[in-house]
């Protein structure tokens, strides 16, 4: 299996993962995915850790779901390609379920699924200078298995602004829609990281753990419903002749045929 992901901890409790597909602008694979979510959940298990630093490798930080992985589900029967396609939604959900704080560290542009692995984070810094964008519309699809995430993040009154018609937007708009914690130049990226990680080493690891347990207790976490629900919807919408035309429109390098 190739590597996709690297994991590295430091002598402080800092684990670093960071994607590693920098070729594919850390476009997510099935096996991305799965790499990524067995990564979490070992984290969770690991009392050394006490930070995990989420990043990426090369100009991008994540394109969102890799295109030719979702055309390969057009193959499949509707079972099998629900399963596949939930495995974004599992690979969040591990990184969400983590009791360790999670700093996002966004030095490229994300984009989909990109979206997603941001919302997760506790404190997601990112360049001023990336864009960011729901952009699943423009291809028939929905952004469903990274929604109860974003809404999580955002609220749905934010949400509502980006969420359905695949608009990209700066840096300085995510942070107003609370997507990003903070946007920086480029070259002060790894200093606000440190700066967001720093205050944790100084704080009881169980006590940390156990506030962000009660945070998410008292402000509604994301539930298993909600996620099957999302699930359920993006697979509906795979069968829809809306989202077979997009895709074969955008491998085809051709204007889909709602598009002006």
């Amino acid at each position: 299996m190739n590597a996709l992901i690297s994991l590295q901890k430091d002598a402080r409790g800092v684990a670093y993962l960071t994607l590693t597909r920098a070729e594919k602008h850390n476009a997510l694979s099935a096996e991305m995915m799965t790499q990524l979510e067995a990564a979490a959940r070992g984290l969770a298990r690991d009392e050394t850790v006490r930070v995990v630093v989420l990043g990426a490798e090369g100009q991008s930080f994540c394109a969102g779901g890799d295109l030719a992985w979702m055309r390969e589900q057009f193959q499949m029967d509707s079972a099998t390609r629900r399963s596949e396609s939930a495995r974004i939604a599992t690979a969040l959900g591990a990184l969400y379920d983590l009791p360790q704080p999670l700093i996002g560290r966004v030095q490229g542009n994300a984009f989909g699924g990109g979206v997603g692995l941001a919302a997760v984070c506790d404190v997601t810094v990112g360049a001023d200078h990336i864009k960011m964008g729901l952009t699943e519309t423009r291809l028939g699809l929905i952004p469903a298995n990274i929604g109860p995430y974003v809404l999580a993040r955002m609220g749905a009154t934010r949400a509502s602004e980006v969420f359905m018609n695949a608009r990209l937007f700066d840096a300085a708009e995510a942070v107003r829609l609370t997507l990003l914690t903070r946007a920086v130049p480029a070259d002060a990226l790894d200093a606000a990281v440190e700066a967001e990680v720093a205050p944790y080493l100084n704080c009881a690891p169980g006590a940390v753990a156990e506030a962000k347990a009660l945070l998410r207790a008292l402000t509604g976490s994301v539930t298993p419903e909600q996620v099957e629900f999302a699930i359920d919807s993006l697979a509906h919408r795979w069968d829809s002749a809306e989202a077979q035309e997009g895709i074969a429109a955008f491998f085809d390098k051709r204007p889909a045929p709602w598009a002006e």
